[in-house]
């Protein structure tokens, strides 16, 4: 082989090693470009709603551009949901599935969806207030710095207590779990008869083991995963509010993203919200056959008895509006209320 046959084949083997290493460089700086996201929520691993945020991953994988590489923390494991939300305005969390308690510590108003006990007496009519407050709740959180991708309520919380219960006296004379950090809650349930005890999520066994609390208002899902119910083995069936949340990302890492990422992940989120409110009703039904499975006993209330607990907790009424979720909220929740009945 002579000389000018050398230099070429040298020559296209550099060229070669160099185009591969232009590739393998540009490979790189596409997977760096993947927006890199961090997810907090209190749901528990296993369950369907934690199934939905794993679909929701993947999807956010997929989206144009690079895609989102998303990566969820369950089981509260940084910190109940108000840490969360510290957490994603100093920037360590990115996005968080959280349920009203999370979601009034960016806006107060949420309240209105799930702090009025018993105001509402069924799923639907809790769709329809969110449907039509969830554009001007959305409006509020992003104004302080939240986008919110998408709501979903799935199912009821119930009482769960260490005694039988089934008056509203009865659920009055327990030590009740309030959430910590929340002291206009514990205000109103003082003034109404009750003995709250704010603690944090985590410390709910805790306070069962050691007759801390007593009693405590929980969804059978959270119930069932956290097996409350074998310290807590009588659950007293009164809808007393319904399970709301949304999913949020903080509108700095929002803003970070195409317009073609916006749309393809706030679509992925919207049907993982979608499939949490289907699979979560059903999931919830099936905890309690789980745990009656496991001994716990449930007391359903006498239409009687059910009529006397929205006398009393209707009492109640305007020190909620007054001091939980504002006068002007409440009022539209009620009217919107009365308008869906009348239809």
């Amino acid at each position: 082989m002579n000389d000018f046959t050398l230099k070429s084949v040298n020559s296209v083997m550099r060229a070669g090693i160099f185009f591969f290493a232009l590739a393998a460089f540009s490979w790189c700086l596409n997977m760096e470009a993947a927006t890199r996201l961090r997810l907090g929520t209190l749901v528990p691993k296993g369950s369907s709603y934690y199934y939905h945020l794993k679909q929701m991953e993947n999807a956010w994988k997929a989206a144009p551009g690079g895609g989102a590489s998303l990566t969820i923390y369950p089981d509260g494991r940084l910190g109940g949901e108000a840490e969360m939300v510290r957490r994603m305005r100093s920037g360590q969390l990115q996005v968080g599935l959280l349920t009203v308690v999370g979601l009034s510590e960016i806006e107060p108003k949420v309240t209105g969806l799930q702090d009025i006990p018993m105001m509402f007496h069924s799923l639907e009519e809790v769709e329809y207030v969110a449907k039509e407050l969830g554009q001007d709740l959305s409006d509020l959180m992003a104004a302080k710095g939240f986008i919110l991708l998408s709501w979903s309520h799935a199912g009821w919380v119930h009482f769960f207590a260490k005694e039988p219960i089934r008056t509203i006296d009865d659920v009055r004379d327990t030590k009740i779990f309030s959430w910590a950090g929340n002291p206009e809650t514990v205000k109103v349930l003082q003034k109404n008869g009750f003995h709250p005890v704010p603690l944090e999520t985590k410390d709910i066994v805790p306070g069962l083991q050691t007759g801390m609390i007593t009693s405590v208002p929980m969804p059978p899902l959270a119930a069932n995963f956290s097996q409350i119910d074998t310290r807590a083995p009588y659950m007293l069936k009164i809808n007393w509010g319904a399970l709301v949340g949304g999913l949020v990302i903080t509108k700095k890492a929002w803003d970070k993203l195409s317009p073609a990422q916006q749309s393809h992940m706030k679509e992925a989120a919207e049907k993982a919200g979608k499939g949490i409110q289907l699979d979560g009703r059903t999931e919830a039904r099936e905890s309690i056959e789980a745990m009656k499975n496991r001994g716990l006993n449930v007391i359903e209330p006498t239409p009687a008895e059910l009529e006397e607990w929205r006398r009393e907790t209707e009492k109640a009424y305007p020190d909620i509006k007054k001091l939980l979720v504002g006068e002007s909220m409440f009022d539209k929740v009620k009217s919107l209320l009365e308008h869906y009945r009348k239809q």
